[in-house]
């Protein structure tokens, strides 16, 4: 767990993936499309992954992926990301953690 909290502080978007997984594809495909550079870990790429996908799902990741940070904090899943997005709520918080400027 320490080393997913690890890496999630590094950048002001994080996301843990997985390569074949299409939700985690429209959620880093959504982040791109806003301007936002994140830091990708693909979970089945990585040495570490399954254990890093266990300590996700500690963290209440469930599914383990799409799991993303802002700012160093767990926002959760697709359905978060996507209601925050519509909603508006998105894009402000971004700009707090320092992933966009406009």
């Amino acid at each position: 767990m320490d080393r997913v909290m690890k890496l999630a502080s590094q950048k002001a978007v994080v996301i843990f993936s997985k390569s074949s997984c299409c939700m985690s594809h429209a959620i880093k495909s959504l982040f791109y499309d806003l301007g936002v550079s994140p830091a990708i870990y693909e979970l089945d790429e990585e040495p570490r992954g399954r254990d890093m996908e266990k300590a996700l799902q500690k963290l209440g990741c469930n599914p383990s992926v799409p799991a993303v940070f802002i700012g160093g904090k767990l926002v959760s899943s697709t359905n978060t990301i996507m209601s925050l997005h519509l909603s508006g709520s998105l894009v402000p918080m971004l700009r707090e953690a320092g992933a966009i400027w406009l």
